[in-house]
């Protein structure tokens, strides 16, 4: 994966002003000068110095803003002075995180919001740009719980926008595509001034590059970006969609017009690196003699335009080229998935390594001081031993040999414990290494038979293998989703925020949410005890994931038959009881419980990490429910209950 641009030129469109202006930031006039001297500085000799007498001369002039910034460059400092091509030493990550805490503290105590959120993103791309992708997906997580917790509107903006950058470099467009329209939901939405007078024209272009090539959608967003134009980079870069589409369509004049503008723009490399090269291929297609190997530079960074490419390619009767270009694509994307996995997954590994040396270090300063205990009751025994003569000695020599022996078991006993932790270690690897490359291989082989030319497979198996694709896509996100809510239950992270939610809405929302998961055949279905509405105060968002889980959980299992999710208000007074009764294999009465363990699966041929369960009744504990296999159950299949307090504690 390549280094994140995308992220960098958003954060320079949201935060600095244009060149042209005079002290843009609007600092004391003694102020500026020696910021921008420090901005030039930044990573290099000199800089500490040049940024120590900018801080100085803030605090004689009383610009805190100034103060703020002075904070934000030494971030930027020590970020810039750790090599991006290697895992950053312990040493460099210290620094980084210690300026880090330094900024947020400066931007909250002297009023600078959108500096405490462009330190997260500082650190955010830190960690991007070493490979770190676990690391700054929980930063993100962490930055908009904060901006939840504040009632932040403009904390949550810049947490999507983030996300959509993040994603859309890795040529996620997909999963980039909710997290755009979270962000252009809070521009309709907030009455926050800061954000109203930022342009959504980037978004609607990203939004555009969700869609097909070529279809209403995409030239709908293109032309909500045009409208949405407040300054010339927003114009440049409609231009350029436009050209590409007017490309697509065989709207030659168009076209021309459209690339005319682009390339006389000398801004034109701002909004995509490889736009003069699109247009060269292009013309290419357009005029002359086309060959398939010109894409090979584009495909490295821009696997969108070489997709595009391929397109008009084939609109323009380059048939064989085009399909030369998709199994271009298919290489690069195989090389992208398995690249990005294969990082989560060692940085995985070598976290888990990580807190299992702490849990052993800390059992053996554990045991360090229990033997200082012990040695200072001999100590006693022996004052006693002269105190009270002879007559004590046997009594004294049988409490310290009875001490000795609980103090050998209890060795005995860590050292289980830890030989256990390591083997559930190697196992989860192992399991995650297997549960990881099942689903990618799924998506790598079916998106390579739909790179085949038209006419190799009907329209309908087509339209199946993008779903294979789609679910397998879902089953990725699924397993890190899971392993990212157990590090933030372990890391108490995790909260449970009170609200008003209705029983029904609840239910059908988890419905909706896992019945992609059904095996063919099956059916899903709703059944409340009772129609008529009831809403109660509890967390919506937590409850309505832990009946995704057990639907999910009942999917995997039920290969016929039928799957229902029930409630009722009667069933344990006091509580929403919910229930997911199936079908399928049933879970044997024995391991009613084991099956709530981290990493437990009854089946190793079904797949998943083993963390379902686990998380619903870790969720259910700190929300005062209850989440339980029910061992009466005797019908077929297997009956979960999920019991929820009407009222919140």
């Amino acid at each position: 994966m390549k280094q994140f641009p995308i992220v960098l030129l958003l954060l320079l469109a949201t935060f600095l002003p244009l060149a042209g202006q005079n002290n843009p930031y609007e600092l004391d006039d003694e102020c500026y000068p020696l910021f921008q001297k420090a901005e030039t500085l930044v990573g290099k000799d000199g800089f500490e110095e040049v940024n120590a007498a900018f801080l100085r001369t803030a605090v004689t002039k009383g610009d805190t803003k100034s103060q703020t910034l002075y904070y934000i460059e030494r971030l930027k400092h020590f970020i810039r002075l750790s090599p991006t091509k290697k895992l950053p030493t312990p040493e460099a990550e210290e620094a980084v995180l210690k300026a880090f805490e330094e900024a947020k503290s400066a931007a909250d105590r002297f009023g600078f919001p959108q500096y405490f959120y462009y330190a997260y993103e500082l650190v955010q791309n830190f960690y991007y740009n070493h490979k770190l992708r676990i690391r700054t997906f929980e930063l993100v997580q962490e930055m908009q719980q904060i901006s939840a917790d504040r009632n932040d509107a403009y904390g949550q903006w810049m947490g999507y926008r983030y996300l959509v950058a993040l994603y859309i470099a890795q040529s996620d467009y997909m999963t980039a595509k909710q997290y755009i329209l979270k962000a252009i939901e809070i521009h309709d939405t907030t009455s926050d001034p800061v954000i109203k007078k930022q342009s959504l024209t980037r978004l609607y272009c990203d939004l555009a590059d969700t869609y097909v090539i070529g279809s209403d959608s995409l030239r709908i967003n293109v032309e909500k970006a045009v409208a949405a134009s407040q300054v010339h980079l927003d114009t440049l870069r409609c231009e350029y969609y436009l050209a590409k589409i007017a490309a697509y369509e065989k709207r030659v004049k168009d076209y021309q017009h459209y690339r005319d503008l682009c390339l006389k723009d000398p801004q034109l490399t701002t909004i995509s690196s490889t736009a003069a090269r699109l247009f060269e291929t292009l013309d290419d297609i357009l005029y002359g003699s086309f060959d398939a190997t010109a894409v090979n530079d584009l495909a490295d960074n821009k696997i969108r335009e070489v997709k595009f490419i391929a397109n008009v390619a084939e609109m323009y009767g380059y048939k064989d080229q085009a399909f030369e270009i998709e199994r271009l694509m298919v290489r690069k994307f195989e090389g992208l998935f398995s690249e990005s996995n294969t990082s989560k997954i060692a940085e995985l590994d070598t976290r888990m390594g990580k807190a299992l040396l702490a849990a052993e270090l800390a059992n053996k300063e554990k045991e360090m001081l229990r033997i200082y205990r012990v040695l200072a009751v001999l100590l006693l025994i022996i004052l006693l031993f002269v105190v009270l003569f002879f007559w004590t000695h046997s009594r004294d020599l049988r409490k310290a040999r009875e001490l000795d022996e609980q103090r050998i078991a209890e060795l005995q006993e860590a050292n289980e414990k830890v030989r256990l932790a390591d083997a559930a270690k190697t196992r989860f690897v192992q399991n995650m290494s297997h549960e990881v490359r099942t689903p990618l291989n799924a998506i790598v082989g079916f998106s390579q038979l739909l790179s085949l030319p038209d006419g190799s497979f009907p329209p309908e198996e087509k339209d199946e293998f993008a779903a294979h694709i789609v679910n397998n896509t879902k089953m990725l996100t699924m397993l890190l989703d899971d392993i990212l809510n157990v590090s933030a239950m372990d890391s108490g992270k995790y909260s449970i925020v009170y609200e008003e939610g209705e029983v029904h809405a609840i239910a059908q929302a988890a419905i909706n949410s896992a019945e992609h998961r059904l095996q063919p055949g099956v059916q899903m279905y709703y059944v409340p005890e009772s129609e008529e509405p009831f809403v109660f105060r509890t967390d919506p968002r937590r409850v309505q994931q832990i009946l995704i889980n057990l639907l999910t959980n009942a999917c995997k299992h039920t290969a016929k038959g039928e799957i229902k999710l029930s409630s009722s208000l009667s069933e344990h007074p006091g509580m929403v009881t919910f229930a997911v009764t199936d079908t399928g294999t049933g879970v044997p009465p024995e391991d009613a419980e084991r099956i709530f363990e981290r990493f437990t699966k009854l089946n190793d041929f079904v797949q998943g990490t083993g963390l379902g369960l686990s998380i619903c009744r870790d969720i259910a504990s700190r929300m005062g429910a209850k989440v339980y296999l029910d061992t009466t159950y005797t019908a077929g299949g297997a009956r979960f209950v999920f019991e929820v307090p009407t009222e919140s504690k």
